[in-house]
């Protein structure tokens, strides 16, 4: 049930036991709208294989991603800081997969009582917040041929695979630029042979090359997430 969400896994046994009986596992397909902005937040999910992406959209409907959530992260932070929490983010589901979800005033009212999963989720949060400021800073200061190449190790690291099934405009949403400026920029690491690129799959092929043309934002990210709670 826990072994490959970081911050489940990271609770002892007995946490975990109290936890379990409010745990359940489901199974989310790509594109599912799992919370709407400005909406109570009821559940939470400890995402294990499956990937979302946190995103506002934007009085014109423009929309982009401002951060994402995998094995390393729970969804829905909110949630236990106050009874009635919104978000004026979406969260959809990025990537299909199972993860683990459980209602929101369970998962408060374990927090309120439990020293140790209070610690925990707080850590969490600021490592979540990490990934938030850099990721704005990121968007502001560095070009698309620093940011996608991060964008891409972001998601790897997430759900442990080389093989992303992501198509050219997904990307393009996420990162709030033109779809023509993907392709571009997909283009030029497949010839470098740091990626391949078919029609809605892309396979990293060389990590270390990869992250030598990302900017330092995804270092400087995972640097914090295992600072906060260690490695995974």
């Amino acid at each position: 049930m826990t072994a490959k969400n970081q911050i489940l896994a990271a609770l002892s046994a007995d946490v975990r036991d109290r936890l379990a009986p409010h745990l359940d596992r489901v199974s989310l397909k790509q594109g599912t709208l799992v919370q709407s902005s400005s909406e109570p937040i009821s559940s939470l999910y400890f995402p294990i294989n499956c990937l979302f992406s946190i995103t506002i959209t934007m009085q014109n409907g423009a929309t982009a991603e401002v951060g994402m959530a995998g094995s390393r992260d729970v969804l829905g932070v909110n949630a236990f800081m106050g009874k009635k929490e919104s978000t004026q983010t979406e969260y959809t589901v990025q990537l299909s997969g199972d993860a683990m979800k459980i209602g929101a005033q369970a998962l408060r009212q374990e927090f309120d009582r439990n020293g140790e999963l209070h610690d925990l989720l707080l850590r969490y949060t600021q490592a979540f917040l990490a990934q938030v400021s850099q990721t704005a800073a990121c968007n502001s200061l560095h070009t698309l041929e620093q940011r996608l190449p991060r964008w891409l190790l972001e998601t790897q690291e997430r759900i442990h695979s080389d093989h992303l099934p992501l198509t050219q405009e997904f990307m393009a949403t996420m990162l709030g630029v033109r779809r023509a400026g993907v392709t571009q920029v997909a283009q030029k690491l497949q010839e470098r042979k740091l990626i391949q690129y078919r029609r809605g799959n892309v396979q990293i092929l060389n990590q270390a090359g990869l992250e030598a043309s990302a900017c330092e934002c995804f270092r400087l990210v995972k640097a914090e997430y295992d600072r906060l709670l260690g490695q995974q």
